[in-house]
């Protein structure tokens, strides 16, 4: 792990308190909820979506849940999204996967962020792999500037 993850000199001058969280290599949602103390709907998995060429949105996704496509782009107005590939992801943000943050990215991308996120403390990463902040997410959708709309649904069983 690196001295600092990219993304906390953003989180900090945001001004939101936070605490941050460090833990090794994890290959699921369930081990990093674990490493980080909180429950796995409350980890903020943050998804880059492709509207068109050179132009992303940031969609903060609960765990357990995924998006609901069309929710998703019935609120973007558009038929078509995509989630590109990994170092296409990494030229838009920033970030390689697994560390993609909004706070500190190349480039500000719009925030579209689930409504469940309201109301709940949260962890979303810090910018690089195995760093997290815990944050309340009324603070986080705020200084982020988030779209806050209904676009998840519970993922699907996997047992």
């Amino acid at each position: 792990m690196t001295d600092q993850p990219a993304g906390l000199p953003a989180i900090a001058a945001s001004g939101i308190p936070y605490t941050l969280t460090r833990h090794g290599p994890v290959s699921s949602l369930a081990e990093a909820a674990a490493a980080r103390g909180v429950d796995p709907a409350r980890l903020v998995k943050t998804l880059v979506v492709r509207r068109g060429e050179g132009d992303y949105v940031f969609v903060l996704v609960p765990g357990l849940r995924s998006i609901a496509w069309p929710k998703l782009r019935a609120l973007l107005g558009v038929n078509r999204l995509s989630l590109p590939p990994a170092e296409e992801a990494r030229a838009a943000t920033g970030y390689p996967r697994g560390s993609i943050t909004p706070f500190g990215a190349t480039t500000a991308w719009p925030v579209i962020a689930d409504v469940t996120l309201r109301g709940q403390e949260v962890s979303i990463g810090a910018g690089a792999p195995g760093a997290a902040v815990t944050v309340a997410a009324d603070a986080l959708l705020e200084v982020l500037g988030a779209r806050v709309a209904d676009v998840t649904e519970p993922e699907p069983d996997r047992g």
